[in-house]
């Protein structure tokens, strides 16, 4: 099987309370308190550990906040290679009064350090050919020096290996450049992609147009609750309607789509429609349950291997 090595540049120390009701200038005591690692590689990483496909999550923890998500990925089995930074990690507040949506409090983003940064090039260079490379989430600092050593072994990579992206803003910008296996992306970041001139057009007609303007193989569009659309090349566009579930929270939906789209591809030898198909099921599923890629899977279609 394939490795995936999922790299996520802004790492979440998250805390959620759950709390009867949320009114502004209030005290509120919470009923429960739980506690989760934010950063779309690592929610990645963990479904694809629970799929029993291996992969290694790679990121960026600072001070003791970092320290403790280091201890829970490893408690989660997830396989991971840390670079620390000095600076303390990012960290987050999610609030979820009863019977209504979740309220998140994100502190500042934490750039990727020079010397972070070149340790994590000099990993993904000693890495072996043929192993994928999934850069996840957005990268603090993308478009400084500091992060030149990334931006290079990642160029090396791709001469060698798969490397997809699911990312936005600068990382984005820069790695839609590159021969990518693919770009995942939710319908707001893809509709940034287009000046406000072109963003009326219809979505089928922007994916064709996204082939012509960069040279990632295809592209895949989720948009929560609606239809997850897609193209590759040489191949008309097309959509999937994702199951209709009771949702408690979507946070890290598209992440567990990624991870299931990444297996039924690379490990099982799945066309492109066929592994959304497979992975839909398992994103809804998710946004049925409170916890990234903490639902139980004994009543979902599994991937099946070809052979």
């Amino acid at each position: 099987m394939v490795r995936v090595h999922t790299l996520t540049g802004n790492l979440l120390w998250e805390t959620t309370l759950a709390v009867l009701s949320l009114e502004a200038g209030r005290t509120h005591r919470a009923k429960s308190m739980s506690f989760q690692v934010g950063g779309k590689g690592v929610n990645v990483s963990k479904m694809l550990t629970r799929l029993g496909a291996p992969t290694t999550a790679l990121f960026f923890p600072g001070g003791a906040t970092g320290a403790e998500c280091e201890r829970w990925v490893a408690s989660q089995g997830i396989e991971s290679r840390a670079f620390p930074l000095k600076a303390p990690g990012r960290v987050g507040l999610v609030v979820r009064p009863q019977g209504r949506p979740d309220t998140t409090f994100l502190g500042p983003d934490t750039p990727v350090e020079a010397e972070a940064a070149l340790d994590c090039a000099r990993y993904l260079d000693r890495c072996p050919p043929d192993e994928a490379l999934a850069v996840c989430g957005s990268i603090p600092g993308w478009d400084t020096p500091a992060c030149e050593p990334i931006r290079a072994a990642i160029r090396r990579w791709i001469k060698r290996g798969p490397v997809l992206a699911d990312t936005y803003g600068p990382p984005l910008e820069w790695m839609a450049k590159l021969p990518l296996s693919w770009v995942k992306l939710n319908r707001v970041e893809f509709d940034g992609l287009f000046p406000d001139g072109e963003r009326g057009k219809p979505l089928p007609e922007r994916l064709s147009a996204v082939l012509e303007r960069w040279p990632a193989k295809a592209w895949v569009v989720t948009d929560g609750p609606n239809p997850v659309w897609f193209v590759e090349r040489g191949r008309p566009p097309g959509r999937l309607v994702p199951p209709g579930v009771d949702e408690v929270s979507p946070t890290g939906s598209g992440d567990v789509l990624h991870a299931c789209l990444l297996h039924a591809v690379l490990n099982c030898g799945r066309s492109l429609d066929e592994a959304l198909a497979l992975a839909l099921p398992y994103a809804a599923a998710n946004a049925a349950h409170p916890a990234v890629a903490d639902f139980p899977m004994d009543r979902l279609p599994p991937i099946i291997w070809k052979g």
